[in-house]
């Protein structure tokens, strides 16, 4: 299961309106316990795709060591990943499933003229072969 928080998912939702027609990526930050995921941040990344951003993005080594250098710094796991679909469900592709490690949690937001709609959550089986929808639980922060 995954938790997260209203601003968390606000602040996907935000980087994807305005990354938009193009895909948009980030990390995923929290910890973990057995199968339960508490994203409390995320980190927004430049899709480093050269073509094809409408459909496809890009996450550098580079950008992987310093999302893990970032999580280590804050005292949190670096949990996953997240990235748009503009104008498109929020399941995963094939590329999606191609690209994925099965530990990550995999977020996927669709946006649909330029507007954030459906959030979905994914983990890839052990196998390799295909993507398990987790269910996500997003609460609410209240303002200090």
């Amino acid at each position: 299961m995954i938790h997260m928080s209203d601003d968390t998912v606000k602040k996907i939702e935000l980087h994807a309106e305005r990354t938009y027609p193009d895909e948009c990526c980030g990390i995923l930050l929290g910890r973990s316990k057995e199968d339960n995921h508490s994203i409390t941040d995320c980190m927004a990344l430049d899709n480093s795709q050269d073509d094809n951003r409408s459909r496809r993005f890009l996450i550098t080594p580079d950008q992987y060591r310093a999302a893990e250098e970032t999580a280590t710094r804050t005292g949190r796991e670096l949990l996953g990943f997240y990235h748009s679909h503009p104008d498109h469900p929020a399941s995963p592709s094939a590329f999606d499933t191609e690209a994925a490690l099965p530990w990550f949690t995999y977020l996927i937001l669709s946006v649909i003229n330029g507007t954030a709609s459906a959030l979905t959550a994914w983990q890839l089986d052990e196998n390799r072969a295909r993507f398990l929808e987790q269910p996500v639980v997003v609460e609410h922060t209240s303002p200090v």
